[in-house]
């Protein structure tokens, strides 16, 4: 059976939460290997709406092993409540739901050190989602890091408690003018947080190698997309983790070699939340109409995302960086009512004529170059087939394909489960 990674094609918030609650109901593991809950994926199912941080979106498929890696980064009290909210409309998690220990925790004193240091940039913040994710995976890269695994390990934790709530205070207090970081307010919080996820702790390299040698199907479930990667998107206004496959094969503890399928996720359209350059946004009446159609809100901030026409040189340099093996196409139906789409197919750049995506203050200067196509007035909602779909709705999706140098195998045409067109063999 195939390893699936899944990985965003834009800036992130491409519907990677909808595709994989839909590959989960064929797959027997599902694995969150990078970020933490800066981003959410949004499903809807029978249940209702959920805007997911840190559960896996498979979690609603009762015969789906989810795990959380090594890679992310948790922050407990948001994991529990998701669990809660999971549990309370009958989806049981107990035996089912995996944190592994090496995972990293997420304290207070990283979402104060998130929102101080967004303040102190004044007039040009990096637009994050002052979570904490990025002082914590400092914290990691610095080793001195606390992991869910020290939960349990009552010494070992109260140790390492008061000595990072020092090493906090002293920064705190020099460089921000800020209360200190109470070591006993933190120990106590730890005591609370190993009482409740207690059950779901736990090595999961053993899990993950039974599961390859068993041949059983795994999907590899990625936060954010390749704009945002820390090496490859538009540095500064990135994220902390690597988003591409090679983060997923650390991030869940999967040998490279092993993943045999990217499926990269886009929209039609593009959207990003936070600061950075993006060359095809639509300031106006146009990006406005995308945005109330799509919904087009952070699940995480709830900030307006910023929307644009389909950038075709972002995608192709996501698809050559990340190796897509296949791309999936979400809200199609968002452009049902359109007189025409466009997509940009280059970028120009001081008279010059690019066809990748350059370093990022020279992406702030680029101009996109426009190819239009015709909309197609017509529902795509219901779509279950390709040949469903109106013939210019095809055609561009037919020229995305040509663009980004990857097959199409699913497309989405609205919000539920159901509403997805699948056209490669193998998927699902």
């Amino acid at each position: 059976m195939p390893v699936t990674a899944v990985v965003g094609a834009q800036w992130g918030d491409e519907g990677k939460g909808k595709v994989i609650d839909t590959l989960a109901a064929h797959a027997d593991v599902v694995v969150r290997y990078n970020g933490g809950n800066n981003a959410g994926h949004t499903i809807q199912n029978e249940h209702g709406t959920f805007r997911l941080h840190l559960l896996p979106s498979g979690i609603f498929h009762p015969a789906a092993q989810c795990v959380i890696g090594p890679g992310v980064v948790v922050n407990a009290d948001v994991l529990l409540g998701e669990i809660d909210e999971v549990e309370g409309v009958g989806m049981p998690t107990v035996g089912r739901l995996w944190l592994d220990e090496r995972a990293h925790l997420v304290f207070p004193y990283h979402i104060a050190l998130d929102e101080l240091e967004e303040v102190a940039r004044g007039g040009a913040p990096h637009g994050t989602t002052k979570q904490g994710i990025w002082p914590v995976y400092s914290d990691k890269a610095a080793r001195i890091g606390i992991r869910v695994g020290d939960l349990l390990e009552e010494g070992h934790l109260a140790e390492q408690v008061r000595f990072v709530a020092g090493r906090k205070t002293a920064l705190f207090r020099g460089v921000y003018r800020h209360e200190q970081v109470d070591a006993e307010t933190m120990l106590a919080a730890c005591m609370h947080w190993a009482d409740r996820l207690r059950p779901y702790i736990t090595d999961t390299h053993p899990l993950m190698q039974e599961a390859l040698r068993a041949d059983r199907m795994i999907l590899l479930e990625g936060q954010l997309g390749v704009m945002r990667d820390l090496d490859w998107g538009l540095y500064p206004y990135v994220t902390s983790s690597t988003t591409l496959p090679g983060g997923a094969s650390s991030g869940a503890g999967i040998p490279p070699y092993r993943i045999t399928r990217v499926l990269g996720i886009a929209k039609a359209y593009t959207t990003a939340v936070g600061s950075g350059p993006m060359p095809t946004e639509l300031r106006g009446e146009i990006g406005d109409r995308i945005r109330e159609l799509g919904q087009e809100y952070g699940a995480t901030t709830r900030r307006p995302r910023r929307c644009g026409w389909f950038d075709g040189v972002a995608a192709r340099f996501a698809a050559e960086v990340a190796g897509f093996t296949h791309l999936a196409v979400m809200k199609l139906d968002i452009f049902d009512t359109f007189d025409l789409v466009r997509i940009a197919v280059a970028y120009r750049l001081n008279g010059r004529t690019l066809h990748t995506v350059p370093h990022t203050a020279a992406m702030a200067r680029v101009e996109p170059i426009y190819e239009d196509l015709p909309g197609w007035h017509a529902s795509t909602h219901g779509a279950r087939h390709l040949t469903d779909l109106p013939v210019e709705a095809r055609a561009f999706l037919r020229r995305i394909e040509e663009i980004v140098g990857v097959p199409i195998a699913m497309i989405g045409v609205g919000a539920g489960r159901s509403d997805v067109i699948f056209t490669q063999e193998g998927i699902p």
